[in-house]
């Protein structure tokens, strides 16, 4: 995850919204009643009841917007984020007033699917910071907001509730679905065998044998060297790549869902690739994205995908056609 640098600060005069709960009701009917009683019968008691009252309608104003005031939002945003999987979203709080501890708020969290996350904070105490965290889910690639977050409080006698918004600017860049190689993409992708690469890593080939060391895998124990050896050894396999591969977006394709499905496609051929070490190169009317490998690579391949859009599809550009394998994937 990066903490992008957008935080929003409570105004001096911050716009707030606040509602009667169900005791409020009974809170302002009893102060109406009495005060329509007091003023027909002029009975000092029923003054004193009415402004008891009034009073502690004023104080929990007061208190409830102390309670608000002084919080810092900073949204952090999750680095790799596909459609249609639940993402990690996170906004650190942070109470910046100097003395004044805030007390019972609860932050709402709306996703774009509609769905409302609710976290409670019981007590925040002054210069404490804590982590808000909760899952959306977005359906569509591409940027997105931040999720608009409303804070609210009942604080301190629960008559009345009081809550702002908090525009938090923060932009986050949803990647294509993702989803595991059926049987025909296997086969697709599966028409060369991995090629073998002199370092450590998790192939079947024997690349070394070393002694034991606590936490190897026991699976890997070599029992016959170990024999003769007297002293345990364990087998190191030697890594494995696929062959590197030149993903080529073909067709412009009017139906919406059809793109979206071949962009989904050639996402999840990169996210396989990669895994597998091999260097994917991606080329495609208006997009091009050289030769190379590891998750930074993959993060730029996914990010080209999510920004595609036809209509700034122009004609394919790249490099030099070098002589590798070609996988054309159909944007409709």
């Amino acid at each position: 995850m990066t903490i992008r640098g957008v935080s929003w600060r409570l105004a001096v005069w911050p716009y707030r919204t606040i509602w009667p709960t169900r005791d409020g009701w009974w809170c302002l009917v009893a102060a109406l009643g009495l005060g329509f009683g007091a003023i027909n019968t002029g009975t000092n008691l029923l003054y004193l009841l009415v402004c008891m009252l009034l009073g502690l309608i004023v104080v929990s104003g007061i208190l409830s917007e102390r309670s608000l005031r002084g919080l810092r939002f900073t949204a952090v945003v999750p680095d790799d984020v596909f459609a249609g999987r639940p993402a990690p979203l996170c906004a650190r709080v942070v109470n910046r007033k100097r003395w004044s501890t805030s007390y019972s708020v609860t932050i709402e969290a709306l996703g774009p699917d509609g769905a409302e996350t609710r976290v409670y904070l019981p007590r925040l105490l002054s210069g404490e910071e804590r982590l808000v965290t909760w899952e959306t889910t977005f359906a569509a690639r591409g940027p997105h907001p931040f999720p608009a977050i409303r804070i609210s409080t009942k604080f301190p006698f629960g008559l009345f509730l009081k809550a702002g918004h908090v525009p938090l600017r923060a932009e986050i860049l949803v990647f294509p679905s993702v989803s595991g190689l059926g049987p025909e993409l296997r086969r697709t992708v599966g028409t060369a065998a991995p090629a073998g690469i002199r370092r450590r890593g998790r192939g079947h080939d024997l690349y070394n044998l070393r002694d034991y060391r606590p936490g190897d895998d026991p699976r890997l124990i070599h029992w016959r060297s170990s024999a003769k050896t007297g002293a345990l050894t364990v087998r190191e396999l030697e890594a494995e790549t696929a062959v590197d591969t030149r993903l080529v977006l073909e067709g412009r394709s009017g139906d919406a869902d059809a793109v979206e499905r071949g962009l989904s496609r050639a996402a999840s051929f990169v996210v396989h690739l990669i895994r597998a070490g091999a260097a994917v190169e991606l080329l495609g009317p208006g997009v091009f994205v050289p030769l190379g490998r590891g998750l930074a690579h993959q993060r730029r391949l996914l990010t080209a995908l999510a920004l595609w859009t036809p209509a700034a599809a122009g004609p394919a550009r790249g490099g030099p056609r070098s002589s590798i394998r070609e996988i054309r994937v159909r944007l409709g």
